[in-house]
């Protein structure tokens, strides 16, 4: 998720216990669920690019609207120093601002001192916003994608926005006129949809969908019904009345506090023990000091699933006529597996009701931090989600392509792959979010520079001998080796904001330095976090890997049987270090050769036809003679073969 992640993980080492699927074919049903177009995910889910975005970190397209420091009120680490200011674009990333320099009498939330880095640079703001996402509409044409995931929108106090303040608006910073959306909002009755008003944000987002479906890409936004931020309208209430407040129930709320007594009694339960992120009370409680299994049950309050249901409706028809058009295409929901299934059949019904083909995607990741995935089939039988974020395909790609942590076999990468796949209906498997590094995650850049587990110890602060500089021309080299299987594997591939443009960065915060735009000039990186010496790195744009990625995306644009077609691993027995595979369907195939080893290897497969192949990558020199289809390829390169 966010620095809420980091803080979880740091409190549990085993995080969440699944129910496993019995069995292992292709086909998984929930018993009894009926056979409807609402429990498949919408077509459309197979064909996408995806392109995540975080709003604050993508570009300023207007300065008139930068955070002030009452803004970021009630965010971590909950003061806000007096001479705070917005940062500049182009600075090197790991100088600490001005403002964090004499911290020494402060303390953050839980009465710790902001010693760290990762700590401090919580507090940034750049002042990222719509207008700048406009700003780069042609940019996102030209790379080449054609769904956006917007991580959340929704009016907070943070960076990463999970601290709502309002579920029902974009954030006031996002927009074009701050103070006037305050005033909108104060307006309002927040728990009555009837007194809801579009604010100036709200009306640039719908611009801004309006400018994205003219060019074909969807949209969807992501939200967290777990908790909410402490400057909420309704923990506000409850703060305010205690045990009077008519959104007493919304919360997991132990003891209120009683006025006649000097002490403060009162008592909650935040997120994973997260203070400024109250949870939202369901009808049992998760201990999860004892693991979490498959969660059953809903949430408590019949008010809260009533707003969280009228929140979904204006976005999703936002001029409530019927038509969709006009909305969000689906959304993403945060630590869905800390969150009710009985909700989340729930959610299903009323927002396939409204758009029977919006997309529905879950966050389903650990099962035992760092070494145990979450198996995500009891979330995709058709009644939950259309698909998951893809972390199984990621860790066990990086493992075998990276040789981190260790190197395995292609025979061990391939069981992987088939396991996963064996469990999941193949509806769910081709609507998967294949990502390989995100908002919550190194870079991708930076993650195969190391050989670290997945996700483990992946900051300065936690490993003094993490790799933070420019990874090296090898790393660049693997990097392309994992896009060519990306962009040529079952499910969708996602790009996260940034990686494209050749980006690198250390676990959450680093991984969420703004974009290094080409018409920007930004200073070298020199500054380590922990005082060390470091390569001094200039930053700049990566223009050959922006192309690699566009060829990728045009191959799979081009080549239908890449996103619809089926699978089969190609055993080559005269080379361990090859991986093979044919994507085929109907008339149409492909075959993709990835060479993980360090020398060139020359490979002979039997094919069904003599056809003229070419690689589409130019990697490789391909023929084919009397049935045998010879490949000869350069070490870690890749190979996309096509007649």
């Amino acid at each position: 998720m966010n620095y809420k992640l980091t803080l979880f993980l740091s409190i549990m080492t085993v995080l969440w216990v699944a129910s496993k699927a019995q069995g292992g074919g292709a086909e998984v049903s929930q018993p009894g669920l009926p056979a409807t177009p609402y429990t498949h995910p919408p077509a459309w889910a197979q064909e996408v690019i995806w392109y995540e975005i975080g709003v604050e970190r993508f570009r300023n397209g207007d300065p008139s609207n930068d955070p002030t420091a009452e803004d970021i009120q009630g965010a971590y680490p909950g003061f806000v120093p007096d001479n705070w200011a917005i940062t500049p674009w182009t600075q090197d990333w790991y100088q600490e601002d001005s403002y964090m320099l004499n911290l020494e009498a402060h303390r953050d939330t839980y009465g710790n001192p902001l010693t760290k880095f990762v700590d401090k640079v919580q507090m940034r703001r750049y002042g990222g916003d719509l207008q700048g996402v406009l700003d780069k509409m042609d940019y996102l044409d030209s790379l080449g994608v054609t769904a956006v995931y917007f991580r959340p929108l929704n009016d907070g106090p943070s960076l990463h926005k999970y601290d709502v303040r309002n579920w029902r608006h974009i954030d006031r910073n996002f927009g074009p006129d701050p103070q006037k959306d305050k005033e909108t909002i104060a307006s309002e009755i927040p728990h009555d949809p009837g007194t809801w008003k579009f604010t100036e944000a709200d009306n640039l987002f719908l611009e801004l969908i309006e400018a994205f479906h003219q060019r074909g890409i969807k949209v969807i936004l992501d939200y967290s019904w777990n908790h909410t931020g402490n400057t909420f309208w309704a923990w506000q209430d409850v703060l305010a009345h205690q045990e009077k407040s008519e959104f007493k129930d919304w919360y997991w709320i132990d003891r209120f506090d009683h006025p006649e007594t000097p002490e403060d009694e009162f008592t909650y339960h935040g997120w994973v023990g997260v203070s400024e992120l109250p949870e939202i009370k369901e009808t049992q409680k998760q201990d999860l000091s004892k693991g979490l299994s498959l969660f059953e049950g809903n949430i408590f309050s019949e008010a809260v699933k009533e707003h969280i249901f009228h929140v979904v409706h204006r976005w999703l028809d936002p001029n409530q006529d019927g038509d969709c058009s006009d909305g969000v295409d689906g959304y993403r929901l945060d630590v869905a597996a800390e969150t009710p299934q009985g909700f989340w059949r729930e959610f299903r019904e009323h927002v396939r009701g409204i758009n029977p083909d919006a997309y529905l995607l879950g966050e389903i990741w650990w099962e035992e931090w760092p070494d145990k995935l979450l198996n995500p089939e009891p979330y995709l039988r058709g009644d939950v989600f259309d698909a998951v974020m893809n972390y199984r395909w990621y860790r066990a790609a990086r493992h075998l392509l990276n040789a981190a942590p260790s190197p395995i076999p292609v025979s061990e990468f391939i069981d992987s792959l088939t396991t996963f796949k064996s469990h999941l209906r193949p509806e769910s498997c081709y609507a998967m979010m294949n990502l390989n590094g995100g908002f919550d995650t190194p870079r991708v850049l930076t993650s195969l520079f190391n050989k670290n587990k997945y996700k483990y110890y992946c900051k300065a602060h936690e490993d003094p001998n993490y790799k933070i500089h420019k990874p090296d021309p090898q790393t660049f080299q693997t990097l392309k080796l994992l896009l060519a299987h990306q962009y040529t594997y079952i499910g969708a591939p996602h790009i996260y904001a940034g990686d494209e443009m050749g980006m690198w960065g250390a676990d959450d915060p680093s991984c969420r330095k703004p974009l290094i735009w080409p018409d920007l000039t930004f200073q070298s990186e020199k500054q380590h976090p922990l005082g060390k010496e470091r390569p001094v790195d200039e930053v700049v744009f990566n223009r050959e890997l922006f192309r690699y990625y566009q060829k990728l995306i045009n191959i799979r644009k081009e080549s239908s049987v890449l996103r619809q077609g089926d699978i089969e691993f190609i055993q080559i027995e005269q080379d361990p270090e090859i991986l093979a595979y044919r994507r085929f369907m109907e008339d149409k195939e492909l075959y993709v050769f990835l060479n993980v080893g360090y020398s060139v290897k020359r490979v002979q497969i039997a094919v069904d036809r003599e056809a003229s192949y070419s690689d589409k990558l130019s990697n490789g020199k391909v023929s084919c003679d009397s049935g045998m289809l010879t490949i000869e390829l350069p070490a870690r390169t890749a190979s996309i073969v096509g007649s």
